[in-house]
């Protein structure tokens, strides 16, 4: 049990990596991890005009009568 224990440390130890790094980047240069911070969340705005885009795209092509069904007229 116990070296299940050590794996999953170990494992989360090689996953937090990158964040040890951007840790460490902060007490070097506060401008640097938050550049890190804005590449993020300029990734992110351009992620959701893609699929706004994407989304308008396909509801040109949806069908809007009023009515449900066909027997409703």
């Amino acid at each position: 049990m116990e070296t299940l224990l050590d794996a999953i440390v170990s494992l989360f130890e090689l996953i937090l990596i990158p964040f040890d790094a951007l840790r460490e980047l902060e007490s070097e240069s506060w401008f640097a991890a938050n550049a890190v911070s804005w590449i993020a969340i300029l990734i992110l705005i351009a992620a959701v005009v893609y699929w706004m885009l994407q989304l308008k795209k396909y509801d040109k092509d949806e069908d809007k009568t009023q009515t449900g069904h066909s027997f409703l007229g």
